[in-house]
């Protein structure tokens, strides 16, 4: 006898309401687990900056910090660990994640920074946080599929308290995997788990207040929109050189020095080099009071140039830490160039700038309008968004990570599945 079709609604509306209040009990247990670990991790890399910033004379150990990294990943017996790479290919095809990848990434990046190698956080807090979640998921024995989203979830959580930005991190960790797809089933559980670990950084202190002030936002009109759009072809073409010079460094380094250590040894040698050279730390960490400072007025026209060959020469070395905060250094740098050029405001086109070299370093465009609301407020939202879109179109297949999965083609509605270059 087949069951009523009334019988069958009844137990899908019933099957969906204990799915919910699964993910409800699992996203409070990323976000607190998750946003803990992140959270100290924050107050970590903080005391590393300020430690340095009190002892400028840090930056001499930068060689033997890159070392001691090196020797760290290889008594854990995780050489050729590949970073965010793997947390990406965890998601889209279930590869599982060691548990020791937490403690390494939390304690190298704390390290980079205190020696003053020029990386970013939040690259590094998609690790963190996936790996941690992935090892949940393992104790309370999830199946291959719910592992995914388990992955993400702890990505949007360790993401979100880290920055501050909770819907930013919550679509981050669904968009970038596979350029073209979302994981709309992992919508719930990574906005329940990025909005606790959020609320969780904020008693803990963090966050209070979220963002940079750009007083001068430019109004929309036909003349603006040309304007965003130009700067947008612009930071496309600077997010392609981004990612050609992160992925090219790792590739000269492995032929001028093959032993890990050595390899590590010179990097430290050339970003304390480049420091002396330039004469100042503006481009050693992760440099957050240089962006306020361009946001504020100042404009360095070298800056977006010796960003990213500073974090090209730190990562690429073997160091450890994250691309996004150097990336979206790059993109202020440049806006704040390039931006009263095109007749934009000074703040308002470094703020573009940021949003969309970020969009073109990542391919994520709905993150990056979702970055600027919540980084620089709703005001002219609409041209940060088409400055956005056109950085991601132009930006081509290019992407910082290479195994993120370009599934749809930006140009046409077809499928050509290719990893990013």
């Amino acid at each position: 006898m087949q069951p009523a079709p009334s019988d069958e609604r009844t137990s899908m509306s019933v099957l969906q309401y204990l799915v919910f209040v699964k993910w409800l009990l699992y996203s409070c247990l990323i976000g607190i687990v998750v946003g803990g670990v992140a959270i100290s991790f924050h107050y970590g890399i903080d005391w590393a900056t300020q430690l340095r910033g009190a002892h400028p004379n840090a930056i001499f150990f930068l060689p033997l910090g890159g070392v001691a990294i090196v020797l760290f990943y290889r008594a854990c017996h995780m050489e050729k660990d590949r970073g965010t790479n793997l947390v990406l290919v965890a998601v889209r095809e279930a590869e599982p994640l060691k548990l020791r990848t937490t403690p390494l990434i939390y304690f190298s990046t704390i390290l980079t920074h205190l020696v003053g190698g020029s990386a970013g956080r939040e690259g590094a807090a998609l690790q963190l946080g996936g790996s941690l979640a992935a090892w949940l998921g393992r104790q309370i024995r999830l199946d291959a599929k719910d592992s995914r989203v388990m992955v993400m979830c702890g990505m949007a959580a360790a993401f979100s308290a880290l920055f501050g930005t909770p819907l930013t991190a919550a679509i981050f960790a669904m968009e970038v995997v596979s350029v073209g797809v979302m994981y709309y089933a992992a919508m719930v559980p990574c906005v329940l788990s990025s909005l606790i670990a959020f609320q969780f950084a904020r008693v803990c202190g963090l966050h209070a207040t979220v963002g940079y002030s750009i007083p001068d936002a430019a109004v929309l009109s036909p003349l603006t929109m040309v304007q965003a759009a130009g700067l947008g072809v612009l930071c496309a073409l600077v997010s392609i050189l981004f990612c050609e010079v992160i992925h090219t460094a790792p590739k000269l380094y492995a032929k001028a020095a093959p032993n890990p250590l050595v390899r590590a040894a010179l990097g430290g040698i050339l970003v304390l080099g480049l420091t002396l050279l330039v004469g100042s730390q503006d481009y050693n960490g992760a440099g957050d009071f240089v962006i306020r400072r361009l946001l504020a007025g100042e404009t360095i026209p070298q800056a977006f140039l010796l960003k990213i060959l500073f974090t090209a020469v730190t990562l690429g070395a073997g160091f450890r830490g994250g691309e996004i905060v150097p990336v979206l250094f790059t993109g202020c740098a440049f806006g704040t160039l390039a931006g009263p050029i095109l007749g934009l405001p000074h703040a308002f086109s470094g703020a573009m700038g940021m949003a969309a070299v970020f969009c073109g370093a990542t391919n994520c465009p709905i993150t990056s309008i979702l970055l600027s609301y919540e980084l620089f407020g709703g005001e002219s939202l609409p041209l940060y968004a088409l400055c956005c879109v056109v950085s991601y179109l132009l930006s081509g297949y290019y992407g910082l990570y290479s195994e993120q999965k370009i599934v749809y083609s930006k140009y046409r509605p077809e499928w050509i599945d290719q990893k990013a270059q």
